[in-house]
């Protein structure tokens, strides 16, 4: 019998900005779906109000357009399961809980907290296992009454199998879990209101999701859902249980997990200093798994036609901001000089750009383009590596300028505003040529000679390939640039 085509889902929660921990989980439900030309069900889990906000839905859906992490059912797209927000379905999460109520696959809780915090604290005392201990499972009608006399609230909770479960996880392999460590837990609040340990299996079983891929910290709760699953299929809401896949923990500084918390987890801090999505989505791509033992580098489409959920490694992975600043700068280099230009733009005007509007040259920009594509590893930094050919003057970087402007600068400078002024501006190769000849007629190498240069001209040490930024900038400009380091220098 042919199986069933693969149905993933991404249900995030409304709550803050986006991190790279969900995108990651985003960007391997979506690459399986499409490797398996399945379907990517994108839900949205808002059912806790006090946590849940509108601006975060709507950074949510940009975010994911953002990264090009495209969904076939959801917000704004439909399908046949709509609605897909939580938020729009508790009549059917009310409905279920019914079911299981008058089937017996749960019962009504009435303990309070502190009976059961006291009860947890015997337990532990006594080296038992410290969760719910099934109290409430069989009440007596008297003893129900009895409760609902007191104004006693109950909670729903489901009521276990005294079984052990195991299932294949499609990450972790066999796993195994007894009865003793998997205890009866709460579906429905004593307000109404359905916990998520009920509306993720309830939404994932009308939905017909058919693998189950997420984080290594919601793995405890999934012999709960297996068992909630059973429980389904024999009142008719599910068909089969899902297939489950648990993605390893993405650590950060001090080997201590990624949380949302953490600023370099913000995925609004990459779109911001100029992250490509291809870039990212190739660096989060390999938090877990790998193309191949020898290449880092590849496009989401190479990732899609050789992603396979079985080669995810379940152990954690560390978050490494260099290795992933580098990867992007590949992906720069990658691009087109014209989709290089464009994605470029954000950066070159207010509130980036410290030049005034006017001052912008679009030629000079479109002639150092290629140069400044060869150097960036994220798209912020073409602000400070072009900013001497729009601003009046170089922003002076003080160390540069004490690293560069060592004794005898200013002889050198004189020397090599001579050779420049009687050199072809037509040609780099030609400017490059007058800064060796006036390094040589002071003892000096090339790359000695031209840091004076390059500093009284762009302000910095380090920047584009200094002869065709000299060709760009033009031959008055750099001369008078020269002439008021030389006057500074000696002033």
């Amino acid at each position: 019998m042919a199986s069933a085509p693969v149905r993933v889902r991404f249900c995030p929660s409304p709550t803050g900005n986006p991190h790279v921990g969900l995108v990651r989980t985003a960007l391997f439900n979506w690459a399986f779906a499409r490797h398996h030309q399945g379907t990517l069900v994108f839900r949205i889990e808002d059912t806790d109000a006090a946590r849940d906000s509108e601006e975060s839905y709507e950074q949510l859906l940009d975010s994911m357009r953002w990264l090009g992490l495209d969904w076939d059912e959801g917000p704004e797209t439909g399908g046949p399961h709509a609605p897909y927000r939580q938020s729009q379905r508790m009549h059917l999460y009310k409905e279920v809980a019914s079911k299981l109520l008058e089937a017996g696959h749960a019962y009504y809780c009435y303990c309070s907290q502190a009976e059961l915090d006291a009860r947890r604290e015997a337990a532990r005392a006594a080296g038992k296992p410290s969760g719910y201990d099934g109290h409430c499972r069989d009440l007596t009608a008297q003893q129900v009454a009895e409760y609902q006399a007191q104004d006693r609230t109950p909670i729903v909770r489901f009521r276990m199998p005294d079984e052990t479960i195991t299932f294949t996880d499609l990450v972790r392999g066999e796993l195994t879990f007894t009865p003793e460590n998997v205890p009866d837990y709460g579906i429905v609040r004593a307000n109404g209101a359905p916990l998520y340990t009920l509306v993720n299996p309830v939404d994932d079983a009308l939905m017909e999701i058919t693998h189950v891929l997420r984080g290594e910290d919601l793995l405890s709760s999934t012999p709960r859902q297996i068992a909630l699953y059973k429980a389904l299929i024999e009142l008719g809401v599910a068909k089969e249980i899902p297939r489950f896949g648990h993605l390893p923990y993405v650590m950060g500084e001090g080997n201590k997990k990624l949380s949302k918390r953490d600023p370099q987890a913000s995925l609004n801090l990459y779109r911001e200093r100029g992250f490509l999505p291809e870039g990212l989505l190739n660096y989060l791509s390999l938090l877990g798994w790998s193309l191949s033992a020898d290449q880092d580098i590849f496009t989401t489409a190479e990732l899609v036609a050789a992603f396979d959920i079985t080669d995810v490694n379940p152990n954690p992975a560390r978050f490494d901001l260099k290795k992933c600043e580098a990867i992007n700068g590949d992906h720069i280099r990658m691009l087109d000089v014209k989709d290089f230009t464009a994605r470029c733009e954000p950066w070159l005007r207010a509130p980036f750009a410290p030049w005034a509007l006017e001052d912008f040259d679009e030629a000079k920009w479109h002639a150092i383009a290629p140069h400044a594509q060869t150097r960036l590893k994220v798209l912020s930094e073409i602000t400070d590596n072009v900013d001497f050919l729009f601003l009046p003057e170089p922003v002076f970087d003080e160390p540069s300028w004490t690293k560069a402007m060592k004794e005898g600068s200013d002889a050198l400078l004189r020397t090599a505003r001579e050779r420049l002024e009687a050199a072809d501006w037509a040609s780099a190769e030609s400017l490059k040529e007058a800064v060796l000849a006036a390094g040589e007629a002071h003892g000096l190498k090339l790359g000695k000679a031209q840091a004076p240069v390059r500093v009284a001209v762009t302000g910095r040490t380090v920047g584009l390939p200094l002869f065709e930024s000299l060709e760009i900038l033009g031959k008055d400009t750099t001369l008078a640039r020269i002439d008021a380091a030389l006057a500074k220098l000696t002033g």
